[in-house]
């Protein structure tokens, strides 16, 4: 039986993060065909995205086992990575729905896609932002854990 602790469940909700959007990535690329729709830059940022969850729930589950602190650094920067190449992937999508740069993520082939259903674009975009928010405050947090700790005694420092 699994003892869960704070850093276990900590764990666990990263790397259903991760998880959620992995999915949401092999969607985009084996279901919707993302290859052949996607110029080749954004596709690229497709794949890092992938790989960087990757890592991300590889990390999890590390820290997950060990559920210790010194295990979560990693797993944060892979979290954070993909939480913000995620969002830019997002403000790519809206923009290429809307306003003057309309379609300039798709192949010309693809131009034609004017059945934008607006509810997953704002759905996509207020995540998105949420997730960023999020972000925030979580890096403030650890800040702000770290500026109460204590600074070690010039004793202890030799």
């Amino acid at each position: 039986m699994i003892h869960w602790t704070r850093q276990r469940l900590y764990a666990s909700f990263l790397a259903l993060g991760a998880i959620i959007l992995l999915f949401r990535t092999l969607w985009m690329i084996l279901v919707e065909d993302a290859y052949n729709i996607l110029v080749w830059w954004v596709f690229v940022l497709l794949v890092l995205e992938l790989l960087i969850d990757l890592g991300c729930i590889a990390g999890s589950i590390r820290w997950f086992e060990s559920g210790s602190r010194e295990k979560a650094r990693l797993p944060l920067q892979m979290g954070a990575s993909a939480t913000i190449l995620h969002a830019f992937r997002v403000l790519i999508y809206v923009l290429g729905r809307v306003g003057p740069w309309k379609n300039f993520d798709l192949k010309p082939d693809f131009h034609s896609f004017e059945n934008v259903d607006m509810f997953w674009l704002y759905f996509a975009g207020i995540l998105s932002v949420a997730g960023i928010v999020g972000l925030i405050v979580i890096w403030t947090l650890i800040k702000m854990n770290r500026l109460k700790q204590p600074l070690p005694h010039k004793d202890q420092l030799s």
